[in-house]
């Protein structure tokens, strides 16, 4: 490997040149760690004619962009993706390397992180950069992987201080979005693309795709329900509620593990992260794993029989009682309203 850098690197991921929200979410944070760290911000761009996704890697506040370009890369692929960035890393030594915890980065981080023997952690829910006494050692400018552990019971930190390269995973959502005041006019670093004598032992034949119907990520309602409520038919008056306020329905990870509602509508570390105006949590204990993907809410309303729930901690408006008998009053109340 060269001589380390301060840099921080963020994977661009794209499907047919659209790229993915979660890239420029890591970008923004991207951002803030390499200002802490006194580096730079660079966007890692692979694919075919993407121009103008390097082009909106400025916006999001990248200060270079190191860009693969050819017609092979058109669609993702393990082995040449994988090829290429561990090449890339192993010779222009960045410091923070970040992926979005998605089917392609799932696939290409940990393939990078082992061929380039660098730390990798998993569904970061922060990201933090600090100097770090350990073991009676001293080490500067560590990347602090933050994610829940033990099934959500404890918030750990973890850090790799003795791999130059740090790596992370980070779910859609978690991060922040939102383009830079003052964009640079950021530089374009164009690597040519050479072919190696194993990327066409998998060709991609036919691909089939269907969009996800439900964006929770966009709800600014959202009425969630968990286990709490008991059955698939209690479930349904979150539904109803849902329907009542012009709102999305979601679920706590056991209540899609018990039925009562479909995965894609799983909020948690192990779901989707929302930001909604309005949060309602029906029969949701609020585990921290359930936490991480909501707290973020402008507003968030609990409804559990449990005075005890850690849900009431983080709530702004809290209703004890149970929720066959508060939903129908709330519901009936609205249109009370709407009349």
């Amino acid at each position: 490997m060269s001589t380390m850098t301060s840099d921080v690197w963020v994977f661009i991921e794209q499907r047919y040149g659209k790229p993915a929200d979660v890239s420029f979410e890591l970008l923004c944070k991207g951002r803030k760690l390499a200002q802490g760290m006194g580096g730079s911000l660079k966007a890692v761009v692979m694919g075919d004619h993407v121009d103008g996704l390097v082009a909106d890697t400025f916006r999001f506040g990248a200060d270079e962009a190191i860009v693969i370009d050819h017609p092979a890369l058109n669609q993702y692929r393990t082995i040449p993706y994988s090829r290429i960035l561990s090449d890339l890393v192993r010779t222009r030594s960045p410091r923070i390397v970040l992926f979005g915890a998605t089917i392609i980065g799932r696939d290409l981080a940990p393939r990078v992180a082992s061929a380039t023997r660098s730390g990798l952690t998993a569904d970061c829910t922060d990201l933090q950069i600090s100097d770090v006494a350990y073991l009676r050692k001293d080490y500067k400018n560590l990347l602090l992987q933050i994610r829940p552990a033990f099934g959500g019971n404890i918030i750990a930190t973890i850090i790799t201080p003795e791999n130059p390269v740090q790596m992370a995973t980070v779910r859609e959502g978690v991060m922040e979005m939102h383009p830079v005041d003052n964009p640079v006019a950021g530089k374009v670093t164009s690597i040519p693309y050479i072919a190696g004598p194993a990327d066409e032992i998998v060709t991609i034949i036919e691909q089939h795709r269907e969009e996800n119907r439900v964006n929770l990520k966009a709800a600014p309602i959202i009425v969630a329900g968990g286990y709490g409520l008991g059955s698939k038919g209690n479930f349904k008056l979150v539904y109803d509620l849902a329907h009542a306020l012009g709102g999305e329905v979601a679920g706590s990870r056991a209540a899609v593990d018990a039925g009562f509602v479909p995965p894609e509508r799983q909020v948690g570390q192990t779901g989707v992260t929302v930001r909604p105006k309005l949060y309602i949590a029906v029969g949701i204990s609020g585990a921290i794993q359930h936490r991480a993907g909501m707290q973020e809410s402008n507003n968030i309303i609990a409804i559990n029989s449990d005075p005890g729930a850690p849900i009431f901690g983080i709530s702004h408006y809290g209703i004890v009682g149970d929720a066959t008998e508060v939903i129908p009053r709330f519901i009936e109340v609205f249109r009370n309203k709407l009349k």
